[in-house]
C-alpha cells in the first residue's frame, strides 16, 4: 500500500470519528475541501459509498463502519509502537487518558494523584468522568476502570482495589420523619435516591442477597442522578435512601450523619480493576501509572 493510500485511510478514520469534514480537516491540518476530495478519491478507487453525507451530518455507511473497525486498532497500535519507541530514550512521559466514574476517582485515584504527579513530572492525567461504560478503544482512552466481573475476555486486567460492599443509607432526619424499611421489598415504599448509568439506560435496580438467592428492587423516588457522589450528597441532605458503595461511607456513618440499613442483604462485588486492550504496547509512564495504582492487599 502506498502512501497515499495510508494517508487516505487516516483521512477517512478522522471524519468517521469527527462525524464532520470541518472538525476532521481541523484535527488534520487540511482544509475540508481538499479532505473532501480525498474520501471522494478513496470510495472511487474502492467502489463503494463509505460516508453517509447530509447537509448537516456525517456518519459512515454499512461498509464504512466496517472498514473502521477493522482499520482504526491497526493505526492505534502503530502509534503506540512508536511511542513506545521514542520512551525507550527518555523518563515516564506523556499523557494518559483514563475513562472512570467520579466514585472511582476519590476511592482509587485520589489518595495516589499527589505522589504519582509529583514523582513522574512529565506525565499528564486526564480523567474523564463517564458512566456510560464507555469502548476505550473506540474513544482513544489509554485505559478503563470497571468492576472485575464486567471487564471483556480480550482485556488486560489489573486489580486496583479490594472487594466491597453497596449499602443502603439515609441521614438520622429520614428516618425519625418515615422510620425505615424491615426488608429490600418494602424500599418501594419509601423515597429512594436513583442512579441512571446511561443517559438512555435504564434506572439502576438495587441488587441484593439473602441464602443465596440474588433479587432487585426497582426503588422509586423523585431524584435521579448520573452521578453516585450526588446520590450520596441527596443522602446527607435528608431527601431520601441511597445505596451507595460502602467505602464512601465510612466518615459520615463514624459521624453519624448517616446510618446503615438492611446490612445482611447487600452484596458484595468483585474489586476494581484497570483495564486495558491486550495489543497495547506499554509505555514507561503507562507501565509507571499502573504500578502505582496496582492494588496490593
Amino acid at each position: 500500500m502506498s502512501q497515499t493510500k495510508v494517508n487516505d485511510l487516516q483521512a477517512f478514520l478522522a471524519v468517521a470519528r469527527e462525524r464532520s469534514f470541518t472538525k476532521a480537516a481541523a484535527r488534520l491540518g487540511i482544509t475540508a475541501s481538499a479532505l473532501s476530495h480525498t474520501i471522494r478519491t478513496l470510495e472511487e478507487r474502492l467502489g463503494v459509498r463509505l460516508l453517509a453525507r447530509t447537509t448537516r451530518n456525517v456518519a459512515p455507511t454499512d461498509a464504512g463502519e466496517k472498514l473502521m473497525l477493522a482499520i482504526a486498532p491497526l493505526f492505534e497500535q502503530i502509534a503506540a509502537e512508536v511511542e513506545a519507541l521514542g520512551a525507550l530514550r527518555d523518563k515516564p512521559r506523556g499523557t494518559i487518558r483514563v475513562t472512570c466514574t467520579d466514585d472511582h476517582i476519590e476511592l482509587l485515584l485520589r489518595p495516589m494523584l499527589a505522589g504519582f504527579l509529583r514523582d513522574y513530572p512529565d506525565i499528564s492525567l486526564e480523567l474523564v468522568v463517564d458512566y456510560g461504560f464507555t469502548n476505550v478503544v473506540e474513544q482513544r482512552f489509554d485505559a478503563g476502570i470497571r468492576l472485575g466481573e464486567a471487564i471483556s475476555k480480550d482485556m488486560i486486567a489489573v486489580r486496583i482495589g479490594p472487594d466491597w460492599r453497596l449499602a443502603v443509607v439515609g441521614s438520622p432526619a429520614y428516618f425519625a420523619r418515615h422510620g425505615a424499611p424491615a426488608t429490600p421489598h418494602a424500599l418501594t415504599e419509601y423515597a429512594c435516591v436513583n442512579i441512571r448509568h446511561r443517559p438512555s439506560g435504564a434506572i439502576y435496580a438495587w441488587e441484593f442477597e439473602k441464602d443465596g438467592q440474588a433479587f432487585a428492587v426497582k426503588a422509586e423516588g423523585q431524584l435521579v442522578f448520573n452521578s453516585i457522589m450526588h446520590v450520596l450528597n441527596a443522602a446527607l441532605d435528608g431527601i431520601g435512601l441511597a445505596y451507595v458503595p460502602e467505602p464512601l461511607l465510612a466518615p459520615y456513618l463514624a459521624d453519624g450523619r448517616l446510618v446503615e440499613i438492611l446490612a445482611d442483604w447487600c452484596p458484595t462485588f468483585q474489586g476494581y480493576h484497570l483495564y486495558y486492550p491486550n495489543r497495547r504496547q506499554a509505555t514507561p509512564a503507562f507501565s509507571a501509572f499502573v504500578e502505582a495504582l496496582r492494588y496490593r492487599a
